[in-house]
């Protein structure tokens, strides 16, 4: 049986069965008692843990080697702290809603850098515990190099949720530990670090790894919410709720900039675009992902309209919500003396205003707005696309 059908394992044995077939799946990989592969079908070891325990052994490590922890100075710790000054401002918030979730269950959380260096720590740590305290410091190393497998090294060379528990580490000295980790996105696509919950000598709880994947999605978003944007669109497919406040998971975030240059998404929303996002170098349009005008979605914003449907290049359709960083009230209109009279709006502009409410009503279904209005497509594209600004302004 190859390793990748062993997951669903996990959850069928009970916990000191678990622990024996555990102990069976190392001396077959670690010690070399038995071929890796007639074991497989027996331990329940997902492939990602033993890709990690075969990068360890290429290594040169061994899983008897002592793991030292040497101090860390005051000096590292403040650059650290510096270097990943938004990374730590995005995180804070999430930790503290994590710490409720977890409280009374041993577990504390650490945030981690790409290079898997603690850069945040949250929780109850026990003084007198030495396999706590030695790691629950800002500053230490965790990578997979230096402790062999753990959450940590996994999630950050996987880039997927983990769940590791006792002796599925490498190194016999971190059998004591438990622990669930997730990898954290940045907003141009790139792996910026890693959040994870660990345990000293504690029960198993392998549905922390939906917990911190979930708090990880978190701290991507508020990654995102962090650049200069000025302009936010929150996507979703047709027909999901979007609801006015925080974005759900599932919502994709992409921020432009007030010329529509893509500044930022999340993962999310690079899963629902066609294309990728961001490269290193490169700049990226909103209209090279919409099919629609790019003075149609700032309208949209700063009207703060209802979601409208946004169609794709590919033909897809998505769901968009776009709002302004800040939106400026309307003047007040002046007051009208008697004997003058206010100035008429130019024609143009109340042909735009009843295209704008055309599609509106149509929710952003340009085709129904163009045949409701007895006019093509490409009029209404023009006449909404040479104006970016409101007439108001």
């Amino acid at each position: 049986m190859p390793a990748t059908d062993t997951p669903p394992l996990r959850a069928a044995h009970p916990s000191h069965d678990r622990q024996a077939l555990i102990r069976q799946a190392r001396q077959a990989w670690l010690d070399g008692d038995a071929s890796p592969r007639q074991s497989l079908g027996q331990a329940p070891i997902e492939s990602w843990i033993t890709r990690s325990w075969q990068r360890c052994l290429a290594d040169g490590l061994r899983p008897h080697h002592s793991v030292e922890f040497g101090p860390v100075s005051a000096g590292t710790q403040r650059q650290l702290a510096e270097d990943n000054r938004d990374l730590i401002q995005a995180a804070r918030p999430v930790l503290a809603q994590l710490s409720r979730a977890i409280a009374g269950t041993r577990y504390f959380s650490l945030l981690t850098n790409a290079q898997g260096l603690v850069v945040d720590v949250h929780g109850p740590i026990d003084p007198q515990q030495p396999a706590a305290t030695t790691i629950a410091r800002v500053g230490v190393d965790l990578s997979e190099r230096h402790v062999g497998t753990t959450a940590i090294g996994a999630a950050l060379n996987e880039l997927q949720p983990v769940w590791l528990h006792q002796g599925e580490h490498f190194f016999d000295q971190n059998a004591v530990y438990s622990c669930a980790g997730a990898p954290l996105i940045g907003p141009e696509g790139q792996c910026v670090g890693m959040l994870d919950l660990t345990g000293v000598e504690v029960p198993e709880r392998p549905e922390l790894r939906h917990l911190v994947t979930r708090a990880a999605r978190h701290i991507e978003n508020a990654l995102v919410l962090q650049s200069p944007w000025h302009i936010l669109l929150r996507l979703n497919w047709p027909g999901a709720p979007m609801p006015e406040g925080p974005a759900a998971d599932a919502e994709g975030l992409l921020c432009l900039d007030a010329e529509g240059t893509v500044l930022a998404c999340n993962p999310a929303g690079r899963q629902m675009l066609p294309r990728p996002l961001l490269r290193p170098g490169s700049r990226l349009h909103a209209d090279d992902l919409f099919a629609l005008p790019w003075g149609m979605l700032v309208d949209h914003a700063r009207r703060q309209a209802p979601p409208l449907d946004v169609p794709l290049w590919s033909g897809l359709r998505l769901q968009a919500l776009a709002r302004l960083r800040s939106v400026t009230p309307r003047a007040a209109p002046p007051a009208r003396h008697e004997g003058n009279t206010a100035p008429a709006r130019p024609l143009r502009d109340l042909e735009t205003a009843l295209i704008r409410q055309a599609v509106d009503e149509a929710r952003g279904n340009v085709a129904e707005a163009a045949q409701r209005l007895g006019i093509s497509r490409a009029t209404v594209y023009r006449k909404l696309g040479q104006k970016t600004r409101p007439a108001m302004d």
